[in-house]
Parts: structure tokens; sequence; C-alpha cells
């Protein structure tokens, strides 16, 4: 496979897309950022999930994972976490999360511990510059669960070891869009903080419901936080959740807000603020 090849698998810039930011949506909550000088952060990598077009017909989506600069996790749950141990093994990607998640993902999964112990971990209410300064990740509060599932569980060993707290994060690429990721929260009003202290141009928002916000308060998060674009997220994976996002769609209809429905696989262009559907 070549380099370009290699590109389109993860929504990596080509040479003639230089000025681009390009996001990439694996389904479920898995998403890359791919910067104008060609960083790539991955969001939540459960690449392996059913959704993902490379992960079907026996396909390995790993195989084709050529570079990723860091990993970006919101949450301890597997269908969050997902392969980042695998990914940080294969790239050396750096983790970006709570402490007690890293420090757990270090114990119990055999994340590799360099690329955990950084000054990238952090908390929420900080913010970090990354990427020789072109990123900005500011992590955010979200109201959920956070476990890491421990393979090691037994009879003096939990089945669950603790995540610290969940999170969101608001990532703002320097000549390239503000773009907010929810993880799983539920709706919370100080969302309005998050509008308030960032100019969010894309949120990407769980709408799946049961486990997080429900489509209807989804819209009201898109509102909360000012959006200038919603995309949905977390839906259509599993039994129990949102298999389509049509009732996020009324809503942000009645609310004014405009809507984009990304397909798995689905690579979205930035020049600036400005985004397009590749083709």
């Amino acid at each position: 496979m070549s380099i370009l090849s290699f590109g389109v698998v993860l929504g990596i810039a080509a040479p003639a897309n230089a000025q681009a930011t390009r996001l990439k949506w694996f389904g479920h909550a898995a998403f890359s950022i791919t910067t104008p000088r060609g960083k790539v952060i991955l969001i939540d990598p459960w690449l392996t999930n059913p959704l993902n077009p490379e992960a079907k017909d026996g396909k390995d989506p790993l195989a084709g994972v050529p570079k990723i600069d860091y990993i970006l996790l919101t949450h301890g749950h597997r269908d969050h976490v997902g392969d980042a141990v695998e990914i940080a093994r294969k790239t050396g990607a750096l983790l970006i999360c709570n402490p007690e998640l890293a420090g757990n993902l270090v114990k119990l999964a055999d994340f590799p511990r360099k690329q955990a112990e950084t000054d990238n971990i952090m908390g929420i209410g900080g913010e970090i510059q990354i990427a020789d300064g072109e990123v900005t990740v500011a992590m955010t509060p979200a109201i959920h669960s956070s476990s890491v599932f421990n393979p090691k569980a037994g009879a003096n060993e939990p089945e669950r070891a603790y995540g610290g707290n969940p999170a969101g994060f608001v990532i703002a690429v320097k000549n390239g869009p503000t773009i907010y990721h929810s993880g799983d929260t539920a709706y919370f009003k100080d969302m309005e903080t998050i509008g308030e202290n960032y100019s969010v141009d894309v949120a990407l928002l769980n709408i799946g419901g049961h486990f997080g916000m429900e489509p209807r308060m989804a819209a009201k998060a898109a509102q909360s936080v000012r959006a200038r674009v919603a995309i949905p997220q977390h839906f259509g994976t599993f039994p129990g959740i949102a298999q389509n996002a049509d009732g996020f769609a009324a809503e942000l209809k009645r609310l004014k807000i405009e809507f984009y429905e990304m397909k798995p696989g689905e690579t979205i262009s930035f020049h600036g603020k400005k985004w397009a559907k590749e083709k």
C-alpha cells in the first residue's frame, strides 16, 4: 500500500491538501483529526467497532494505521478506550487523559509507560499545547462514569478499576476548526460555559441515550456550546442506544442549528473554519 493510500485510510492529509484539517469518523465515538501540518490525533479509538467499514469482512483496521501522534481518551469504558493500547504500541502515540485512567491503563492493560507518563496527562479545566503548539487541548467536564476493565480480575482483583473523572475535549487547531467532543456525557447546564469560552465550530455529540444524552438533550447541548454545526456520534453501534440520528436532526432543525451526519469511514475537510465533504 502506498503512502497516499495509508493517508486515505486514516484521513491523513496528502501534500496537495497540506492546508486542510481533516476529520474522520470510524463509527461509535472514534474520530481522527489530522492537522494542516500533518499531526494525527485519535479520540476514543475503538476502531474495531462493528460500524467501521475498515473492520468488516475480516479486515483488521489496525493493520493500516501508519502514524498516530496522540490518543485522547474521554473515559475508561471499553467502547472508548477501544484499541488504544495496540495503537500506542504500534505507533508510539502519546496518551492524553486524566492521571487515574492513565495509571490504570499502564498497570492493567500494559499501555506503554513512557507514552502515558508525560506532561500531556491532565485534568478537567486544564489546557495543554501539543503538536509543537499547533493544537490546544482543553479537558471539559462530563457527567457519566469511568472505569477500566481489569483483565487480571480474580479473587483479589475487582472486575473494574477506577478510571478517574469522565471528560470531554475541546480541540482547537491553529488555522483550522475548534472541535468539541462530548464523550459520553449527560446534558448539564454548565455546557454553556464551554460555549462562552470556546468558539466551537463543530460539536461531536453523543446522541445514543440510555448511557448518555438522549437526542433531544444532545440538541440542547449543541445549542449550549454554540456549535456552528453538530455531528452525531455514539449511536447505532449496538442494541439499547438510538439506532439513527433522525430525532437529533429534527431537534436541531427546530433550534436552527446546522446538522451533518457523517457516515462511518467518511472524512470531511476544513480550510480554515469552512468545511466540505471529501469526494
